[in-house]
């Protein structure tokens, strides 16, 4: 009888622990998609860096190659806003060339300057599977610059669910946009297919592989 007991009150106390990591597990995505909206917003680099790395401490995710961290992320965010994003980015991942995220799988890229060219750069080699880290020495988005986009751009730009970050993007017949918005809009979909990026990092020089093989390629960095 005793054991009965333990074993039914054991039973209940399991229940009642996995009904609590629900409930906080609840509670975290609710305040992450919460933070997804004002990251979406954001237009600041440190508003847009800042948001993004409290939503992935909430949920308790890290940047990673895009088939480490994409469907985590997938899984945690299920508000509206966020699953639209996501079918553009699974249509983008379908592409042939990217052999579903693993084509440079192993290969790891490392990028100097969160610049548009940089950051385009940088997601082209995650959708490839590579692990993609990008250095930028400023900590902050200033250039005001106007671009005119090509029409190729601009549906590429569009595929990757720009729109979804800046709902003017090339409304109509405008075919122009501020080099800080493009930035901002890049930066965004860097982070959430798992992009490392460091601001206020400078690169200082390549150091050559190690004689004997040990190390390959590596960047001396400041600070």
């Amino acid at each position: 009888m005793h054991r009965q007991n333990v074993q039914y009150y054991n039973a209940v106390a399991g229940q009642m622990t996995e009904q609590a990591m629900a409930l906080r597990d609840n509670d975290a995505a609710a305040l992450a998609a919460e933070m997804f909206d004002h990251f979406s917003s954001a237009m600041t680099m440190r508003q847009i860096l800042g948001l993004f790395r409290n939503m992935c401490d909430t949920i308790g995710i890290r940047p990673g190659p895009i088939n480490d961290f994409y469907p985590k992320l997938k899984a945690k965010l299920k508000n509206w806003k966020a699953q639209a994003l996501w079918k553009k980015f699974d249509a983008r991942l379908s592409h042939r060339v990217y052999n579903k995220g693993s084509a440079c799988n192993g290969t790891r890229v490392l990028v100097i300057g969160a610049g548009p060219c940089g950051l385009r750069m940088a997601i082209e080699a995650q959708l490839l599977g590579a692990k993609v880290v990008v250095l930028e020495k400023r900590d902050r988005i200033s250039r005001n610059n106007v671009l005119h986009l090509w029409p190729f751009l601009i549906h590429d730009l569009r595929s990757l669910g720009a729109k979804k970050f800046y709902g003017k993007f090339c409304a109509g017949s405008i075919d122009h946009i501020s080099i800080r918005q493009l930035q901002c809009i890049l930066l965004k979909v860097a982070l959430l297919l798992g992009i490392e990026i460091h601001e206020g990092v400078s690169f200082e020089r390549l150091i050559e592989p190690s004689e004997d093989g040990s190390c390959g390629w590596r960047a001396e960095i400041s600070p």
